[in-house]
């Protein structure tokens, strides 16, 4: 007999309820290969507040006070399910900016060529309000 206090864990390890997280599908067929382990397996939804040892648990680990003894901590630095690797992230590729000439004078020709190829007008005043 399992107990949990988590009424959406129980509802959906005895199918009354559906779930539809990707992570809960990876925690759902772990418990469901090692129900295959055990002759009969039947899940209780124990409420939260009828659940002394539980609460007690609960307090020592949001209050972090000194654990007491007979009580055994193991600190969980990884998830307990292997996770299906993600999709490996295409390196960056350096960005080209196409320059196309154009009959109609485009006012964004002049910054795109100064920040290309920092490419001024030949005029002073220009070169000055264009880096401005």
């Amino acid at each position: 007999m399992v107990y949990g206090d988590s009424a959406l864990v129980i509802n959906q390890l005895n199918k009354d309820w559906s779930y539809s997280s990707e992570k809960m599908d990876a925690y759902y067929a772990e418990i469901r290969k090692l129900e295959g382990k055990f002759y009969g397996i039947e899940y209780y939804h124990e409420v939260r507040d009828q659940n002394q040892p539980a609460n007690q648990l609960s307090k020592i680990g949001s209050s972090r006070i000194v654990v007491p003894p007979g009580v055994f901590v193991q600190d969980l630095l990884a998830p307990s399910i292997k996770e299906e690797k993600e999709v490996e992230e295409v390196p960056p590729v350096e960005q080209l900016v196409l320059v196309v000439p154009s009959l109609v004078n485009d006012w964004r020709e002049q910054f795109i060529k100064y920040l290309t190829s920092n490419e001024v007008p030949a005029d002073k005043i220009e070169t000055e309000l264009l880096i401005r």
